[in-house]
């Protein structure tokens, strides 16, 4: 733990300062993870449940009176100091071509996005994106590390003119293992026959399976075969009520990540919320009428401010926009990392943005000067 918190320090103090970068170009970028935690396996020879695949958006704001999000004037890039490369740390991409139908490149990512490189601008949400970054928990030098910090950098023209950092977050911690153990097999050995007789399956016979194939998966854009339970719902509703044997103060942590990598690590879980408090149950999760990475809980089911703007109808607040079309991310962050976290990396760009951590609630962060008029959490303000 002390070896992580010194190398997120180490990052940080080698980033240049951010008051250099808004003096020379007057922007800010801020930048954030899609999900607060995504899981990966870091074995992919018997089955694939989740692919490596992380999702960083990124911000950028033209800093004056009144401040304009910037897009088409800049250019963005990404990278992740300390774990720059795959590959050799996972055998994700030596089973890609059984699982996918034809081989990745090299630390290649599902949707073309590598460890590094440009962002892709997204008009709609007029934000840059990097998505299906294949990052592991592993770093460079065999650290485990979960929550790795990228580097984000923008450009007009030639110079650089804003950085920041944030969070891409990862484990492969799954722990699968907690129930599905038998003397002389794998886990997934285990896993594929339990498949193959409640189910009628020939999964043993088939491997490396996707459970996609079968399963459709929102998170995958995969559809599935018709007729058959979608991967949420068959996963949460056949461990719901299976989930007593493995003793856990909290449950969901036996998948989402494991035991010891914290998913939840943000402002709720400080003030003694756990999954349930926005999730309900794992049989509610796993329902049929619910949709799987679209149904999810919303901000405005329990903050209720009057006159406040919460997520837009029918819109994720990982998707929604706030304060003059900023997205809500910039200044909360990332789900279930949302501010202030009760970790030191998902602090660092906040704290670095304005003095301390939590909601980048200085407005001086994106306005030359602080405005005359309250701000009363509405997308028209």
């Amino acid at each position: 733990m002390f070896k992580h918190m010194w190398r997120v320090a180490l990052a940080l103090a080698a980033l240049p300062s951010l008051a250099a970068a808004q003096s020379s170009g007057n922007y800010v970028v801020i930048a954030a993870n899609d999900l607060g935690m995504h899981c990966m396996q870091n074995d992919y020879s018997q089955f694939m449940l989740l692919p490596p695949y992380n999702t960083l958006r990124a911000i950028v704001i033209r800093r004056g009176g009144e401040p304009s999000i910037a897009g088409s004037n800049v250019t963005v890039n990404f990278e992740i100091p300390g774990n720059t490369h795959s590959t050799d740390k996972t055998n994700f991409w030596n089973y890609a071509p059984q699982l996918f139908g034809g081989p990745l490149a090299p630390d290649m990512g599902l949707k073309g996005f590598g460890l590094s490189g440009a962002m892709r601008r997204d008009s709609a949400r007029r934000d840059f994106v990097a998505e299906g970054i294949p990052v592991t928990p592993m770093d460079d030098d065999g650290t485990e590390n979960a929550y790795a910090l990228a580097t984000v950098t923008v450009k007009s023209g030639n110079s650089v003119v804003a950085k920041t950092q944030a969070v891409v977050p990862v484990s492969w911690e799954i722990s699968c293992n907690l129930c599905h153990t038998s003397e002389g097999e794998t886990v997934g050995t285990n896993i594929l026959k339990a498949h193959d007789r409640i189910h009628g399956t020939h999964l043993v016979q088939q491997q490396p399976v996707m459970c996609a194939s079968c399963h459709s998966d929102n998170a995958l854009g995969a559809p599935g075969n018709p007729g058959i339970e979608s991967l949420s719902g068959a996963m949460h509703t056949g461990h719901a009520s299976r989930m007593g044997a493995v003793n856990l103060a909290n449950e969901c942590y036996a998948c989402h990540p494991g035991i010891r990598t914290t998913c939840q690590r943000d402002v709720h879980a400080a003030r003694g919320m756990d999954c349930k408090a926005c999730h309900t149950s794992m049989a509610a999760v796993g329902s049929a009428s619910r949709r799987p990475w679209i149904d999810l809980p919303r901000c405005g089911s329990c903050h209720n401010v009057p006159g406040h703007d919460y997520e837009q109808t029918g819109t994720l607040y990982r998707n929604s926009v706030g304060h003059s079309g900023v997205a809500c991310y910039a200044c909360h962050g990332s789900p279930h990392a949302i501010g202030p976290a009760m970790t030191q990396a998902d602090n660092a760009q906040a704290t670095r943005l304005q003095g301390h951590s939590g909601v980048v609630n200085t407005c001086t962060v994106c306005h030359t000067s602080t405005p005359g008029e309250s701000f009363f959490h509405r997308r028209g303000d």
